[in-house]
Protein backbone atom coordinates (compact mmCIF):
# COMPACT_ATOMS: atom_id res chain seq x y z
CA UNK A 1 0.00 0.00 0.00
CA UNK A 2 1.11 3.56 -0.60
CA UNK A 3 1.08 6.06 2.26
CA UNK A 4 -2.48 7.22 1.48
CA UNK A 5 -3.90 3.67 1.33
CA UNK A 6 -2.04 2.72 4.50
CA UNK A 7 -3.32 5.80 6.36
CA UNK A 8 -6.91 4.91 5.49
CA UNK A 9 -6.43 1.24 6.40
CA UNK A 10 -5.08 2.21 9.84
CA UNK A 11 -7.85 4.77 10.46
CA UNK A 12 -10.44 2.08 9.71
CA UNK A 13 -9.12 -0.05 12.60
CA UNK A 14 -10.83 1.41 15.69
CA UNK A 15 -8.23 1.87 18.43
CA UNK A 16 -9.67 4.14 21.10
CA UNK A 17 -7.47 4.03 24.23
CA UNK A 18 -7.67 0.64 26.00
CA UNK A 19 -8.80 -0.99 22.74
CA UNK A 20 -5.50 -1.07 20.85
CA UNK A 21 -5.27 -4.85 20.41
CA UNK A 22 -6.55 -5.00 16.81
CA UNK A 23 -4.28 -2.28 15.48
CA UNK A 24 -1.35 -3.74 17.42
CA UNK A 25 -1.92 -7.11 15.76
CA UNK A 26 -2.28 -5.50 12.32
CA UNK A 27 1.01 -3.62 12.74
CA UNK A 28 2.70 -6.78 14.01
CA UNK A 29 1.69 -8.63 10.84
CA UNK A 30 2.75 -5.73 8.61
CA UNK A 31 6.15 -5.38 10.28
CA UNK A 32 6.69 -9.14 10.40
CA UNK A 33 6.66 -9.22 6.61
CA UNK A 34 9.24 -6.44 6.47
CA UNK A 35 11.32 -8.25 9.08
CA UNK A 36 11.32 -11.47 7.02
CA UNK A 37 12.15 -9.67 3.77
CA UNK A 38 14.94 -7.49 5.17
CA UNK A 39 16.51 -9.42 8.03
CA UNK A 40 14.91 -7.67 10.98
CA UNK A 41 12.78 -8.74 13.91
CA UNK A 42 9.51 -7.63 15.46
CA UNK A 43 8.01 -8.22 18.90
CA UNK A 44 5.04 -7.44 21.08
CA UNK A 45 5.92 -5.86 24.44
CA UNK A 46 3.06 -6.46 26.88
CA UNK A 47 1.86 -3.44 28.83
CA UNK A 48 -1.35 -4.94 30.23
CA UNK A 49 -3.44 -7.97 29.26
CA UNK A 50 -4.48 -7.51 25.59
CA UNK A 51 -2.51 -4.25 25.38
CA UNK A 52 1.02 -4.23 24.00
CA UNK A 53 3.60 -2.05 22.31
CA UNK A 54 5.08 -3.07 18.96
CA UNK A 55 8.85 -2.84 18.39
CA UNK A 56 10.78 -3.75 15.24
CA UNK A 57 14.47 -3.32 14.42
CA UNK A 58 16.74 -3.73 11.42
CA UNK A 59 20.49 -3.88 11.98
CA UNK A 60 22.62 -2.92 14.96
CA UNK A 61 23.48 -0.80 16.78
CA UNK A 62 20.09 0.90 17.07
CA UNK A 63 20.77 4.53 16.18
CA UNK A 64 17.31 5.97 15.49
CA UNK A 65 13.86 4.85 16.64
CA UNK A 66 10.73 6.19 14.97
CA UNK A 67 7.91 6.19 17.51
CA UNK A 68 4.32 7.29 17.99
CA UNK A 69 1.15 6.02 19.64
CA UNK A 70 -1.50 3.64 18.31
CA UNK A 71 -4.44 4.80 20.41
CA UNK A 72 -6.93 7.54 19.57
CA UNK A 73 -9.53 9.56 21.43
CA UNK A 74 -13.24 8.71 20.94
CA UNK A 75 -15.46 8.67 19.00
CA UNK A 76 -14.39 6.39 16.17
CA UNK A 77 -14.75 8.00 12.73
CA UNK A 78 -14.18 5.93 9.57
CA UNK A 79 -11.83 7.16 6.86
CA UNK A 80 -12.65 9.10 3.72
CA UNK A 81 -10.57 11.19 1.36
CA UNK A 82 -10.78 13.98 -1.14
CA UNK A 83 -8.19 15.51 -3.43
CA UNK A 84 -6.39 17.33 -0.61
CA UNK A 85 -7.02 15.47 2.67
CA UNK A 86 -7.52 12.10 4.31
CA UNK A 87 -10.20 12.34 7.00
CA UNK A 88 -11.15 10.23 10.02
CA UNK A 89 -10.28 9.55 13.64
CA UNK A 90 -6.53 9.40 13.95
CA UNK A 91 -5.86 10.88 10.51
CA UNK A 92 -3.27 13.24 12.01
CA UNK A 93 -3.19 11.90 15.60
CA UNK A 94 -1.55 9.56 14.69
CA UNK A 95 -2.54 7.01 12.00
CA UNK A 96 -1.14 9.17 9.19
CA UNK A 97 2.11 9.49 11.12
CA UNK A 98 2.36 5.70 11.51
CA UNK A 99 1.74 5.30 7.78
CA UNK A 100 4.42 7.87 6.94
CA UNK A 101 6.90 6.16 9.26
CA UNK A 102 6.21 2.72 7.77
CA UNK A 103 6.48 4.04 4.22
CA UNK A 104 9.79 5.69 5.10
CA UNK A 105 11.00 2.43 6.68
CA UNK A 106 10.20 0.49 3.52
CA UNK A 107 12.09 3.02 1.42
CA UNK A 108 15.12 2.96 3.71
CA UNK A 109 15.20 -0.85 3.73
CA UNK A 110 15.08 -1.00 -0.07
CA UNK A 111 17.99 1.48 -0.11
CA UNK A 112 20.04 -0.79 2.16
CA UNK A 113 19.85 1.39 5.28
CA UNK A 114 20.07 -0.34 8.66
CA UNK A 115 20.50 0.57 12.33
CA UNK A 116 16.98 1.86 12.93
CA UNK A 117 13.71 0.69 14.42
CA UNK A 118 10.09 1.58 15.05
CA UNK A 119 8.22 1.62 18.36
CA UNK A 120 4.45 2.01 18.44
CA UNK A 121 2.95 2.39 21.93
CA UNK A 122 -0.43 2.25 23.63
CA UNK A 123 -2.14 4.70 25.93
CA UNK A 124 -0.71 8.10 25.01
CA UNK A 125 -4.13 9.73 24.96
CA UNK A 126 -4.80 8.75 28.58
CA UNK A 127 -1.70 8.15 30.71
CA UNK A 128 1.26 7.20 28.47
CA UNK A 129 1.17 3.63 29.79
CA UNK A 130 3.00 2.26 26.76
CA UNK A 131 5.79 4.82 26.89
CA UNK A 132 6.31 4.29 30.62
CA UNK A 133 6.59 0.54 29.95
CA UNK A 134 9.03 1.11 27.08
CA UNK A 135 11.21 3.24 29.38
CA UNK A 136 11.75 0.16 31.54
CA UNK A 137 12.99 -1.86 28.54
CA UNK A 138 15.37 0.40 26.53
CA UNK A 139 17.19 -1.04 23.52
CA UNK A 140 20.12 1.34 23.27
CA UNK A 141 18.64 3.77 20.76
CA UNK A 142 20.60 7.02 20.42
CA UNK A 143 17.74 9.15 19.03
CA UNK A 144 13.96 9.02 19.32
CA UNK A 145 11.83 10.66 16.62
CA UNK A 146 8.44 11.06 18.29
CA UNK A 147 5.53 11.57 15.90
CA UNK A 148 2.83 14.10 16.68
CA UNK A 149 1.08 16.59 14.38
CA UNK A 150 3.40 19.62 14.08
CA UNK A 151 2.80 20.38 10.37
CA UNK A 152 6.21 18.78 9.72
CA UNK A 153 8.01 21.42 11.74
CA UNK A 154 10.46 20.40 14.45
CA UNK A 155 9.00 21.31 17.86
CA UNK A 156 11.49 23.12 20.09
CA UNK A 157 9.27 22.76 23.13
CA UNK A 158 5.95 21.45 24.35
CA UNK A 159 3.81 22.29 27.35
CA UNK A 160 3.34 19.84 30.18
CA UNK A 161 0.12 18.79 31.86
CA UNK A 162 -1.20 18.77 35.41
CA UNK A 163 -4.51 16.99 35.91
CA UNK A 164 -6.65 17.03 39.07
CA UNK A 165 -10.01 15.84 40.25
CA UNK A 166 -11.69 18.46 42.44
CA UNK A 167 -14.08 16.69 44.81
CA UNK A 168 -16.66 18.31 47.08
CA UNK A 169 -19.02 16.72 49.59
CA UNK A 170 -22.20 17.97 51.26
CA UNK A 171 -25.39 16.85 52.95
CA UNK A 172 -28.56 15.73 51.17
CA UNK A 173 -31.85 17.43 51.92
CA UNK A 174 -35.16 18.22 50.25
CA UNK A 175 -34.58 21.12 47.87
CA UNK A 176 -37.60 22.94 49.35
CA UNK A 177 -35.61 23.22 52.60
CA UNK A 178 -32.02 24.00 51.50
CA UNK A 179 -31.16 25.18 55.01
CA UNK A 180 -31.35 21.53 56.12
CA UNK A 181 -28.63 20.43 53.70
CA UNK A 182 -25.25 21.49 52.36
CA UNK A 183 -24.87 21.56 48.59
CA UNK A 184 -21.66 19.99 47.25
CA UNK A 185 -22.44 21.43 43.83
CA UNK A 186 -22.64 24.98 45.16
CA UNK A 187 -19.32 24.49 46.96
CA UNK A 188 -17.71 23.11 43.84
CA UNK A 189 -18.96 25.96 41.66
CA UNK A 190 -17.52 28.51 44.10
CA UNK A 191 -14.20 26.64 44.24
CA UNK A 192 -13.95 26.43 40.45
CA UNK A 193 -14.70 30.14 40.15
CA UNK A 194 -11.75 30.85 42.46
CA UNK A 195 -9.53 28.40 40.57
CA UNK A 196 -10.27 30.26 37.35
CA UNK A 197 -8.99 33.48 38.95
CA UNK A 198 -5.52 32.03 39.61
CA UNK A 199 -2.78 33.92 37.79
CA UNK A 200 -0.92 31.24 35.86
CA UNK A 201 2.71 31.69 34.74
CA UNK A 202 3.93 32.71 31.29
CA UNK A 203 7.12 31.36 29.68
CA UNK A 204 9.09 33.27 26.99
CA UNK A 205 9.30 30.17 24.76
CA UNK A 206 6.17 28.16 25.57
CA UNK A 207 3.79 31.06 26.24
CA UNK A 208 1.03 31.12 28.88
CA UNK A 209 0.02 28.28 31.14
CA UNK A 210 -3.69 27.56 30.60
CA UNK A 211 -6.52 25.95 32.58
CA UNK A 212 -9.44 23.86 31.35
CA UNK A 213 -12.37 22.57 33.40
CA UNK A 214 -13.07 19.47 31.34
CA UNK A 215 -15.90 17.69 33.16
CA UNK A 216 -18.50 18.44 35.85
CA UNK A 217 -20.69 15.87 37.58
CA UNK A 218 -22.65 15.49 40.79
CA UNK A 219 -25.96 15.46 42.54
CA UNK A 220 -28.87 13.02 42.68
CA UNK A 221 -31.91 14.79 41.29
CA UNK A 222 -33.20 18.34 40.66
CA UNK A 223 -35.17 18.29 43.91
CA UNK A 224 -32.35 16.97 46.12
CA UNK A 225 -29.56 19.03 47.67
CA UNK A 226 -26.37 17.48 46.26
CA UNK A 227 -24.18 15.51 48.64
CA UNK A 228 -21.26 15.12 46.22
CA UNK A 229 -19.83 16.75 43.12
CA UNK A 230 -16.66 16.39 41.06
CA UNK A 231 -14.80 18.25 38.35
CA UNK A 232 -11.80 17.27 36.22
CA UNK A 233 -9.36 20.07 35.49
CA UNK A 234 -6.27 20.17 33.28
CA UNK A 235 -3.52 22.78 33.45
CA UNK A 236 -0.99 23.09 30.63
CA UNK A 237 2.33 23.65 32.37
CA UNK A 238 5.10 25.88 31.00
CA UNK A 239 7.60 25.38 33.82
CA UNK A 240 7.91 24.32 37.44
CA UNK A 241 4.52 23.44 38.93
CA UNK A 242 5.23 24.28 42.60
CA UNK A 243 3.56 27.68 42.72
CA UNK A 244 0.59 26.54 40.63
CA UNK A 245 -0.03 23.60 42.96
CA UNK A 246 0.16 25.88 46.01
CA UNK A 247 -2.34 28.30 44.45
CA UNK A 248 -4.75 25.46 43.74
CA UNK A 249 -4.53 24.27 47.34
CA UNK A 250 -5.29 27.77 48.60
CA UNK A 251 -8.31 28.01 46.27
CA UNK A 252 -9.92 24.80 47.55
CA UNK A 253 -8.87 24.94 51.20
CA UNK A 254 -11.64 23.91 53.57
CA UNK A 255 -14.21 23.51 50.80
CA UNK A 256 -13.08 20.69 48.53
CA UNK A 257 -10.40 18.05 48.00
CA UNK A 258 -7.76 18.08 45.27
CA UNK A 259 -6.79 14.66 43.91
CA UNK A 260 -3.75 14.77 41.65
CA UNK A 261 -4.11 12.34 38.73
CA UNK A 262 -1.01 12.94 36.63
CA UNK A 263 1.76 15.48 36.08
CA UNK A 264 3.83 15.65 32.90
CA UNK A 265 6.56 18.31 32.83
CA UNK A 266 7.04 20.93 30.12
CA UNK A 267 9.78 20.16 27.61
CA UNK A 268 12.57 21.98 25.82
CA UNK A 269 13.90 20.18 22.74
CA UNK A 270 16.83 20.72 20.42
CA UNK A 271 16.83 22.17 16.92
CA UNK A 272 18.32 20.66 13.77
CA UNK A 273 20.09 22.97 11.33
CA UNK A 274 18.04 23.71 8.26
CA UNK A 275 14.73 22.41 9.61
CA UNK A 276 11.81 24.77 10.27
CA UNK A 277 10.73 24.81 13.91
CA UNK A 278 7.71 25.56 16.07
CA UNK A 279 6.48 25.37 19.67
CA UNK A 280 3.44 23.27 20.63
CA UNK A 281 1.02 23.48 23.55
CA UNK A 282 0.09 19.80 23.75
CA UNK A 283 1.70 17.03 25.79
CA UNK A 284 3.45 13.97 24.38
CA UNK A 285 4.93 10.61 25.38
CA UNK A 286 8.44 12.09 25.42
CA UNK A 287 8.58 12.77 29.19
CA UNK A 288 7.40 9.20 29.89
CA UNK A 289 10.29 7.81 27.82
CA UNK A 290 12.61 9.68 30.25
CA UNK A 291 15.46 9.75 27.74
CA UNK A 292 15.79 5.95 27.80
CA UNK A 293 15.25 5.68 24.04
CA UNK A 294 17.70 8.42 23.12
CA UNK A 295 17.65 12.16 22.54
CA UNK A 296 14.07 13.07 21.55
CA UNK A 297 12.85 15.07 18.58
CA UNK A 298 9.18 15.89 17.96
CA UNK A 299 7.73 16.16 14.44
CA UNK A 300 4.91 14.90 12.23
CA UNK A 301 2.37 15.75 9.52
CA UNK A 302 -0.97 17.41 10.23
CA UNK A 303 -2.10 20.09 12.64
CA UNK A 304 -3.14 19.60 16.25
CA UNK A 305 -5.92 22.16 15.66
CA UNK A 306 -8.11 19.48 14.05
CA UNK A 307 -6.99 16.54 16.22
CA UNK A 308 -9.64 15.36 18.73
CA UNK A 309 -12.37 16.97 16.58
CA UNK A 310 -15.08 15.63 14.26
CA UNK A 311 -13.18 17.28 11.38
CA UNK A 312 -9.86 15.48 11.95
CA UNK A 313 -7.84 15.25 8.75
CA UNK A 314 -4.29 15.23 7.42
CA UNK A 315 -3.06 16.92 4.22
CA UNK A 316 -1.87 14.41 1.65
CA UNK A 317 1.01 16.71 0.71
CA UNK A 318 2.25 16.68 4.31
CA UNK A 319 2.11 12.87 4.43
CA UNK A 320 4.38 12.70 1.39
CA UNK A 321 6.68 15.34 2.87
CA UNK A 322 6.85 13.43 6.18
CA UNK A 323 8.02 10.27 4.39
CA UNK A 324 10.96 12.20 2.93
CA UNK A 325 11.76 13.88 6.28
Amino acid sequence: MDVFELTRALIDIESVTNNEERIGNALYVYLSQLAVEHGGFVERIEVEPRRFNIFAQWGAPLVVTLSTHMDTVPPYIASREDEEFIWGRGACDTKGIIAAMLTAVEGMLRAGERGFGVLFVVGEERNSAGAYKAATEPRGSQYLINGEPTENQLALGSKGALRYEVYATGTMAHSAYPELGDSAIHKLIDVLADIRKIQLPVDPLLGPSTLNIGTLSGGRAPNVIADEAKADIMIRLVGDSTETKAALQRAVEGRAELREIIEIPALRLNAVDGMPSTVVAFTTDIPAFDGKWGEPFLIGPGTIHVAHTLEERVPKAQLLEAVEI
